[in-house]
């Protein structure tokens, strides 16, 4: 287990890519879950609007609010005193405008203290990254699968298949990369397709479903530990909390039903 020996900046990242050493991110949505992700040596925490998925019960990334964003990532920075933390700017909170983006990024960071924001969106939103970088803020990108376009794709289903859709794709990296992104994060795109993109760009490349070739990895915390119901068929999951869990609240009910406990 590596564990972080100083704090991790851009140019930690950006110096990474170029010297061949691979990240690692975790999605963490607490003040527990960020603080166990830096003892056990991840290099950047996002706090991903995931957690309306997996802690707020909704059945899309879309509900989640700015409010909720800033609530969770304060908790993260809390609990995190090393690790990169970057904060999911949620659906409507963004795309209006670059200056709507960044009032919601000054927002985020006055009130977290974290280190940089996400937003979904290629060679569109390429202005909008443009405009936060050359005002301060540190954009991470987010193309290929982007979850607040669901509705649009109709699910949760791989981009990039074709010819055509692997070359927008590409545009829209280059773009990110172009406009001053700090790092792409690459979701459910053919691995040669991001083998490509990571080999083109100058930043790097965050995969998850998007195969080797990435310069970091990311997971969903849920996914990792085996918290979910079902993983996606690219997050392998590395322990089976879910079960354990469980186990441990029916035993515990048990023992209080048949006096064991207190």
């Amino acid at each position: 287990m590596t564990t972080l020996k100083k704090k991790v900046t851009a140019s930690t990242l950006l110096a990474d890519k170029q010297n061949g050493h691979t990240n690692v991110w975790l999605t963490a949505y607490d003040t527990t879950s960020a603080s166990l992700a830096e003892i056990a040596g991840v290099d950047v925490i996002l706090v991903g609007d995931s957690l309306g998925m997996v802690s707020l019960g909704f059945d899309s990334t879309i509900p989640v609010t700015l409010e909720s964003m800033i609530h969770h990532t304060a908790a993260v920075v809390r609990g995190s005193d090393k690790v990169w933390v970057v904060c999911d700017l949620p659906f409507g909170s963004y795309q209006q405008s670059p200056e709507q983006a960044f009032e919601s990024s000054a927002k985020v960071l006055q009130q977290t203290g974290c280190d940089a924001v996400k937003i979904e969106g290629g060679v569109h939103m390429a202005p909008t990254i443009k405009f936060l970088s050359e005002r301060g803020i540190a954009v991470v990108a987010h193309i290929g699968l982007t979850p607040q376009s669901v509705k649009k794709f109709g699910g949760f289903k791989k981009q990039g298949g074709n010819l055509e859709a692997a070359q927008i794709i590409l545009d829209d990296a280059q773009a990110v990369s172009d406009a001053g992104a700090i790092a792409v994060v690459l979701e459910c795109i053919p691995d040669d397709l991001a083998e490509k993109i990571t080999q083109a760009i100058a930043i790097p490349t965050v995969g998850i479903g998007a195969g080797k070739a990435c310069d970091a990895q990311v997971l969903v915390w849920h996914d990792l530990l085996g918290l979910s119901e079902k993983n996606p068929p690219f997050a392998p999951a590395y322990a089976q909390l879910r079960d354990t869990i469980t186990t441990a609240i029916g035993q515990w009910a048990d023992d209080v039903r048949s006096g064991k406990q207190p």
